[in-house]
């Protein structure tokens, strides 16, 4: 990647670093101008469980969790943020007293789905989405489609950055936001001003990380 990186560290904990190109990603939704690498904090055991007790300070005991869906390639944060939870006492209704962990699964029309050996873990539990990086939610908003559908109960949701407040109108907890990085713009490919000024793409970017071009 020829952008040039730079770090913010998050305010709850200053070890917790985002790093950050400055540039022109597009992303499977649209366009942005900083790509936020998340490569070593859901690989890494000691960031992910960081992040994991940064994100659990959001909720309280009294919310059931029974399940966590990993957007992202974040189940290690996942099994971190479960462990947190359980300890912090937070309820689960599952007959084994634990919470599950898994992720979605995307068709090949693009559907998020879950599979026969997968949806008891949904149906009828207390659900907690954790992403890694929210901007348009466009993403987050069909997984929550398809949670709702397969019957769960969708408690909060989880990110590492997120631009939106609010998916669904559920609330979103994120360690960083707009605030950390004012400069972050989304926008559709058809009004990119990144495009209007001949700038080329640096990457295609998602979820698991970029290819450039």
């Amino acid at each position: 990647m020829e952008s040039k990186m730079t770090k913010i560290y998050a305010r709850s904990d200053k070890k917790i670093q985002l790093k950050v190109y400055a540039g022109h990603f597009a992303t499977p939704q649209s366009h942005i101008t900083h790509y936020l690498d998340l490569t070593t904090m859901r690989s890494r055991s000691s960031e992910a469980m960081r992040i994991a007790e940064a994100l659990a300070a959001n909720y309280e005991t009294s919310i059931p969790v029974d399940t966590i869906i990993c957007m992202s390639g974040l189940e290690v944060v996942g099994a971190y943020l479960a462990e947190t939870l359980t300890r912090a006492g937070v309820y689960s209704m599952n007959s084994h007293q634990t919470i599950y962990i898994t992720s979605p699964e995307y068709n090949n029309s693009g559907q998020i789905i879950f599979r026969d050996n997968i949806q008891p873990m949904i149906r009828d539990k207390n659900i907690l989405i954790l992403d890694g990086s929210i901007t348009t939610g466009e993403t987050l908003s069909r997984a929550i489609e398809s949670i709702l559908y397969y019957g769960g109960a969708i408690r909060g949701i989880a990110s590492i950055f997120s631009a939106a407040t609010s998916i669904a109108g559920l609330p979103v907890y994120s360690i960083f936001n707009h605030q950390d990085l004012p400069n972050y713009g989304s926008y559709s490919a058809a009004t990119c001003p990144l495009c209007a000024q001949k700038q080329k793409l640096d990457a295609l970017v998602n979820g698991f990380g970029y290819s450039k071009i």
